[in-house]
């Protein structure tokens, strides 16, 4: 089920009247009520996960099974060998079934390459049963989110940093939340297992914001990322682009991918929000990052401090010098390349942005712009240089065939005829006129600091009432005056 359809939208009404005709009995104390609602969005939420694919729900079941015996096991002794023991156990079963989905493909592939160079038959690979469903079910979508989200869990429950849980449901809605299910933001227990946990209590200023950022993320995705991807595969299906065509089309899936990918995240913030739950925030204007450390601050957040506090940290962070440093960093970033997916432009992608946030304190000392200061000369230049640099991850990241990566960085801006930059200006100026209100418009309201939060008074003000119908009748002319007449999968259902 995909957020930008109908389906979804009554599917979304339905859970909605389910879920308040409970809410009086909530109010008025009843102790069944807020375990009704529960395991009412816990069934909403398995629906929605197996709508298309009901074989994906024995993935997240299982998932959510072993992880949530394991931490009742881990919260039951304090024998430091058995909590070891106990956590090895879950994370190999949990990330058994994301590599055996998500990576057996890969890993036969290059395996089979490698022996068959050497003479070795390697049919037994792909030939057994097992073998063969891998790799002719596909990647089922979100494994990759809701196995992080779950494994962080137990590592939390095995360092003492939450309690293990009691009730299954409970454990099992915040694994399965469907809002964010497919494509996140990755919740961490402390935020969304402790609001599942607790009566909530929905309000007006809630429910309208909820409204607001729901048509404002349908509004990202069908009109800006969809028609941004209408041009972006058009340039990336070309046998032989040019420079300037080449590097329009990747401007534009730059576009795309940030549109598409902080559609979803508004939608599912909206949707929770309408449901009286605050996700986390996976965006902050990544396009004014002034470094490559500062774009992960910023761009998919709710991993990026996954990958720090699960990965990075526990390699040893920066407290073991420089060198120990950029080599912790490297491999957090080949592992979040990986996780993007299984082909090796991911792990270029990863190990290029390891290399950008490993390489660049030491660039600041060099050049001393590159770090603070300089001015507003100094600012425009950090970010320019951050956008041209992300930009160039983002070919890598689009582009999946190696061999077309290198002929792509090979083209010269001198062998393309003046027809073929105004093409690629053309490209260019009609992405970025779809995306001025991603750009430029957000970020502007939000330094005039006029996106007041959820629990904002002014929410509640005639003025910001009158504001927020504005925004929503311009969202919605422009889904039904603009929207792109092709529509897209979410990029990162693929992930």
């Amino acid at each position: 089920m995909v957020f930008q359809s109908f389906t979804y939208f009554w599917f979304l009404v339905a859970v909605l009247a389910g879920y308040f005709a409970l809410q009086w009995p909530v109010r008025r104390g009843a102790a069944w009520a807020r375990p009704a609602q529960n395991l009412g969005l816990l069934a909403a939420s398995y629906t929605f996960y197996g709508w298309v694919t009901p074989w994906w729900l024995l993935l997240i079941v299982t998932t959510t099974l072993v992880d949530f015996t394991s931490a009742r096991l881990l919260s039951r002794t304090n024998d430091p060998r058995r909590r070891r023991l106990c956590l090895t156990a879950s994370l190999v079963a949990t990330f058994s079934i994301l590599c055996a989905f998500k990576y057996f493909g890969f890993f036969a592939e290059n395996t089979a390459a490698a022996l068959q160079s050497l003479g070795v038959p390697a049919a037994w690979l792909t030939g057994n049963p097992v073998g063969r469903f891998l790799l002719d079910v596909g990647l089922p979508a979100g494994i990759s989110f809701f196995t992080f989200q779950s494994a962080s869990y137990v590592i939390d429950v095995y360092r003492g940093q939450t309690a293990g849980r009691h009730s299954l449901v409970d454990y099992a809605l915040f694994v399965s939340f469907f809002p964010q299910l497919v494509a996140g933001p990755i919740e961490r227990s402390e935020n969304l297992l402790r609001q599942v946990e607790r009566d909530r209590r929905p309000s007006l200023a809630g429910w309208r914001s909820g409204l607001v950022l729901l048509v404002w993320g349908l509004f990202q995705k069908v009109v800006i990322a969809d028609s941004a991807a209408l041009l972006a595969n058009k340039v990336f299906a070309l046998d032989d682009p040019t420079f300037p065509v080449l590097w329009a089309g990747v401007l534009c899936f730059g576009v795309q991918i940030y549109a598409d990918f902080s559609a979803y995240t508004d939608i599912a913030r909206g949707s929770a929000r309408l449901l009286g739950f605050e996700l986390l925030r996976n965006f902050h204007h990544p396009y004014l990052a002034q470094s490559p450390a500062d774009f992960w601050h910023r761009w998919h957040m709710t991993l990026s401090t996954w990958f720090r506090d699960y990965v990075f940290i526990p390699l040893g962070g920066s407290r073991r010098g420089a060198t120990t440093t950029a080599r912790n960093v490297l491999i957090t970033f080949l592992l979040s390349g990986l996780w993007h997916g299984a082909s090796w432009n991911f792990v270029v992608w990863g190990v290029f942005h390891g290399a950008l946030v490993a390489v660049w304190p030491w660039l600041s000392r060099v050049v001393p712009w590159l770090g603070r200061g300089g001015g507003l000369p100094g600012v425009i230049g950090r970010v320019v240089l951050t956008f041209v640099l992300v930009h160039l991850g983002w070919l890598l990241f689009r582009e999946q065939s190696i061999v077309n990566i290198g002929q792509a960085l090979q083209l010269a801006p001198w062998d393309a005829p003046a027809a073929h930059w105004r093409m690629g200006l053309g490209l260019v100026a009609e992405a970025w006129l779809y995306a001025l209100p991603l750009m430029v418009v957000l970020p502007g309201l939000a330094r005039l600091q006029l996106l007041p939060a959820v629990d904002d008074p002014r929410l509640l003000t005639w003025r910001w009432t009158l504001a927020q119908g504005l925004a929503l009748a311009v969202c919605v002319m422009g889904i039904l005056l603009l929207r792109s007449e092709v529509g897209s999968d979410f990029i990162y259902f693929a992930f």
